[in-house]
């Protein structure tokens, strides 16, 4: 593979990414509104967000043996399309069948989306063999700056949700599609000692427990995560009394804070090792839901939610690439097997902090992402093994340069 085309697809998937990050911030930002849209009750609203990831692993799940057949950037090509109208079909229903079967489709469709672009991130952190991985989600970040920000016009201006979806489909299907020319996977590329060894246990497969300290570390993150993403809104307008227009600046500075810490995080685990940056993050974000419980208002809310999304920025890009290294022959189906973790990690956490907010109090509910973020701490040390680090003063020597 040449440099040029490393390049290209390095670009490419950057795009991809940043769509995703649109596409998904629009969904989880007008969660208030597409709940009045379908008059979906506040029971049974963890219901329908809980079935999105329950889909979305399943789709994973399946995504490990097609792209054993089609390679991950032909399922990202089509994903990422399907992805898109299943939004649109969100905006555009009225009855709560309608709700239910677009949001399954998007769930089916992002389980895809999700494990494919992962899998390509990784292999070309591979081929490029140094920290990457982290550029890749600062473009997932940039989204959804944009995606909140649309959907904050949107709530302002009072538009409905399919005229706020539809120009942005119009516009990011295009994109997609043609960018979707420029997928490169890297290969595998040499692997560290280390990580050869492990792969040689497993039998050349994928072993579970030798995955288990990252599955744990993806679940706990996305837990934080989804907490943000579906909760935010409603806990500045139901706990911390904000206009529905302010409820939706919570995930846009959330993702400001993430975009900074990737964009700079590849730099910190080339620096000081992808264990010192995951322990770091993991710290900050505990630190983020504590402050969060204890808010006065709705600015101080909004500041706790910026300073959460600083520290869990980190984690999930590094989750997957020492998947990629812990499996560096079989890493398309580490990270397709691990990604089902995102969304356990979202099944869980929803439903979660939902129940316990009705049944005790919202600001108690979000000790409970400080507490599993925190333990994130514990594992870090899988991020960081003697023969498996890219960074960190250990980066394997380069064959060529790209860039």
């Amino acid at each position: 593979m040449t440099d040029a085309r490393l390049r290209r697809g390095r670009g490419s998937l950057a795009v991809g990414f940043f769509v995703q990050g649109v596409t998904f911030a629009l969904l989880v930002t007008r969660i208030p509104a597409i709940q009045d849209r379908y008059g979906i009750s506040d029971a049974l609203l963890p219901a329908f967000l809980a079935a999105v990831p329950i889909l979305a692993g399943v789709a994973s799940v399946t995504t490990e043996k097609v792209v054993a057949r089609v390679g991950p950037a032909v399922v990202l090509r089509w994903s990422q399309p399907f992805v898109l109208l299943a939004l649109l079909a969100v905006g555009a229903g009225t009855e709560l069948w309608e709700a239910a079967v677009a949001l399954g489709l998007f769930g089916l469709a992002v389980g895809a989306l999700d494990a494919s672009m992962n899998m390509l991130g990784v292999s070309l952190q591979r081929a490029y063999g140094r920290s990457i991985m982290l550029g890749f989600h600062a473009a997932y970040s940039l989204g959804g700056i944009v995606g909140a920000s649309l959907a904050w016009a949107g709530a302002h201006w009072h538009l409905s949700l399919f005229t706020s979806y539809l120009p942005v489909v119009a516009v990011l299907l295009p994109l997609a599609l043609v960018g979707s020319r420029w997928y490169a996977a890297g290969g595998d590329g040499p692997a560290p000692e280390e990580s050869a060894e492990s792969a040689e246990k497993a039998g050349g497969g994928v072993a579970f427990t030798l995955l288990l300290p990252l599955c744990l570390v993806m679940t706990f993150a996305y837990i934080g995560d989804s907490t943000v993403a579906n909760w935010s809104a409603k806990y500045l307008q139901d706990v911390l009394h904000s206009s529905e227009e302010l409820a939706t600046v919570p995930y846009n500075a959330y993702m400001v804070t993430t975009l900074l810490g990737r964009a700079v995080g590849d730099f910190g685990v080339r620096r000081l090792g992808a264990a010192a940056v995951v322990r770091g993050g993991a710290v900050l974000a505990a630190l983020g839901f504590g402050l969060v419980a204890v808010a006065p208002g709705a600015w101080a809310g909004i500041a706790a939610f910026t300073l959460l999304g600083l520290g869990l920025s980190v984690i999930v890009p590094q989750t997957f690439a020492a998947a990629g290294r812990l499996f560096p022959g079989n890493s398309d189906a580490a990270v397709a097997r691990l990604n089902v973790f995102n969304y356990v990690g979202f099944l869980i956490g929803s439903p979660l902090v939902g129940a316990l907010g009705d049944a005790w109090s919202y600001r108690a509910a979000m000790l409970v992402p400080m507490v599993l973020v925190l333990v994130t701490v514990a594992y870090a040390t899988s991020f960081g093994s003697r023969g498996a680090r890219y960074g960190g003063g250990h980066e394997r020597p380069r064959t060529v340069d790209v860039g």
